[in-house]
């Protein structure tokens, strides 16, 4: 393992009987950055980071975790990692600062440490004002925030986040996320984070790995999955873009597809070309263009784009 890499595994393999969940895994995480592994449900995602927790015995293959063997040093992973797997871990008749206290001392951090620890988190999670209450009180939101800063209690340089904003309303997944980037830059930690949330990856992650059906898919930036499996596009905002304006688009050679979505129209283009050939034909078509914005498929939209040709 490279001195700048948190995880990496070789040709890792997990078989449940004759269901192979993790089939042939090679990957490398850099150190310091937010890894996001995606994959729709029963991809193998969560079977993963069993493995690296060494929760689980690798069938076949290797991996290695702050460069300790998964199968040899487990012990030592979990305790220089933190986790938050589908249990958040928490007692809910104790109170924020007693839940946190109890895994401070689970750490043998001494009691200054937990004391000072425990009001710097709670403080930047904005839960300091609610630290005395019982956690059964608090909403789900609340709890997931109060589970991250218990997998960060003990400064490991390494955390496993697995669904982390699954079950949340869209305020609190927002929140939990952005309280997430920040806690990771400003204390230097890696996050491995398991989603099928893809908007979430596309905001928080510098690097991602798709996975589907146990066996890796691709690997690369957000930007880089785009440009991989999405065409570019031209988003357009106007009135009057009806049907007409779709027809004469999809009659052009270098349109791949036209359609309307949330009030905007998105040419999807076989090849990046000026823009202006195709605004004149709308405007001759009878629509009326007030912005136009050049991109590339989303995130989610190349997800699609790789399982589509996985299937294929």
């Amino acid at each position: 393992m490279t001195c700048d890499s948190a995880i990496r595994t070789a040709n890792l393999t997990r078989d449940f009987g004759a269901v192979r969940a993790v089939d042939d895994l090679s990957l490398e995480v850099p150190r310091g950055l937010i890894f996001g592994f995606l994959g729709p449900n029963g991809a193998g995602k969560t079977t993963t980071i069993r493995l690296l927790l060494g929760l689980l015995e690798p069938t076949a293959g290797q991996a290695k975790v702050l460069d300790l063997d998964v199968r040899s040093q487990a012990d030592r992973i979990r305790a220089r990692t933190g986790a938050l797997l589908e249990h958040n871990g928490l007692y809910e008749r104790l109170t924020a600062e007693d839940n946190l206290e109890f895994y401070g001392r689970i750490y043998r951090l001494p009691r200054a440490v937990r004391r000072a620890r425990t009001e710097e988190l709670l403080t930047h999670l904005g839960l300091w004002e609610r630290r005395a209450e019982p956690v059964k009180e608090w909403s789900r939101g609340m709890r997931q925030k109060l589970a991250v800063a218990r997998a960060l209690m003990h400064h490991p340089p390494l955390i496993f986040l697995d669904e982390p904003t699954a079950g949340l309303d869209p305020i609190a997944a927002a929140s939990l996320r952005e309280d997430l980037s920040s806690l990771a830059e400003r204390e230097g930690t890696t996050v491995f984070l398991n989603t099928h949330n893809l908007p979430e990856a596309e905001k928080l992650c510098a690097l991602v790995g798709v996975i589907n059906k146990g066996r890796l898919v691709t690997v690369g930036s957000p930007d880089a999955l785009r440009a991989q499996a999405g065409r570019p596009q031209i988003k357009i905002v106007g009135c009057r873009l009806d049907e007409r304006v779709l027809a004469a688009l999809r009659t052009q050679p270098q349109v791949a597809a036209a359609q309307m979505q949330n009030g905007s129209l998105i040419v999807e283009l076989t090849e990046n070309i000026e823009a202006a050939p195709l605004i004149r034909l709308i405007v001759e078509a009878g629509g009326e263009v007030e912005e136009v914005h050049r991109g590339q498929a989303s995130l989610e939209e190349a997800f699609l784009a790789l399982m589509n040709e996985e299937e294929a």
